[in-house]
């Protein structure tokens, strides 16, 4: 588990109340990350912060300022921003419970877990998980994350709870306005009755291990080859179909016959499940 917390608080259903702590659920520790050099020299070079009006000035002395009109601010302290203080700063107060299919996946955003924050608060927040649990429903609760109030799903899973921050209304945009200008086309059954035989070929479980990251492979193989001075390998383009070669392309796919996904064998000693817990889960995307 990370040393820091992502948010330290309190997790409220009612008059329950325990303190919790809130830790990101991914890592990007292992990705590729490059840094700007001078090409006359290969040194790395330094970001210096300047006012195009008197030069470099020390990050440290900077404030922060809002622009309410073309090069009009309005600065703030830190210690206003602080003061400043929502109930969710310090409070995850659960509003509601609602059916996980009425999210919709264009609203979910970044998972984490809560956790008890120590070993006092174990026994309620385990009546909460519990609660949610049975109610096989998700929970809905507001946090303030990096000067942001947030929208959370809470989600009992295992022994623990996962959050997902979810994106506000204003943040999600309208499909129509880019689907409207979709040309309606009639695709021909024929080749209908084809693509969904290639979908049933290619059908198998979700397997989070199988999908790996090729285009960081790529890059860390990009880096491995110059590092050896070799000339990196291009990838070839991709050719689109023409709609005069879609049926025969169509046709050349299924008798290519497309390998489905290996199945894992389920485990022998697999535990069973128990009926009377009814959790929650998150609809595959």
């Amino acid at each position: 588990m990370p040393a820091r917390p992502t948010w330290q608080g309190h997790l409220r259903l009612s008059l329950v109340t325990c303190p919790v702590a809130l830790y990101t659920a991914v890592s990007s520790s292992g990705d590729v990350h490059f840094h700007m050099l001078n090409p006359k020299t290969g040194s790395r070079v330094k970001m210096v912060t300047t006012d195009p009006e008197t030069g470099p000035v020390e990050r440290s002395s900077l404030i922060k300022g809002y622009e309410i009109e073309k090069g009009r601010y309005i600065t703030v302290t830190d210690e206003e921003i602080r003061s400043v203080r929502l109930e969710s700063t310090r409070t995850i107060d659960i509003e509601r419970f609602v059916d996980i299919d009425d999210i919709d996946r264009l609203y979910w955003n970044d998972p984490y877990f809560l956790v008890p924050d120590g070993k006092m608060a174990a026994e309620a927040y385990a009546v909460i998980r519990e609660a949610m649990a049975q109610s096989g429903r998700i929970a809905l609760g507001r946090v303030v994350l990096h000067t942001r109030e947030r929208l959370l799903a809470l989600e009992p899973r295992e022994h623990g709870i996962v959050a997902y921050s979810l994106r506000t209304r204003g943040e999600v945009r309208d499909p129509a306005e880019f689907f409207r200008d979709v040309p309606e086309a009639k695709p021909d059954a024929g080749m209908i009755e084809i693509a969904a035989k290639i979908i049933e070929q290619l059908e198998g479980p979700f397997e989070p291990a199988t999908f790996v990251d090729h285009y960081e492979d790529a890059l860390k193989a990009l880096i491995k080859a110059k590092d050896k001075g070799e000339k990196p390998k291009v990838a070839p383009a991709p050719r689109d179909t023409p709609a005069s070669d879609l049926m025969d392309a169509l046709r050349r796919s299924l008798q290519g016959g497309a390998a489905p996904p290996a199945r894992r064998e389920p485990a022998r000693a697999a535990k069973p499940k128990t009926p009377a817990r009814k959790t929650a889960r998150r609809k595959a995307s």
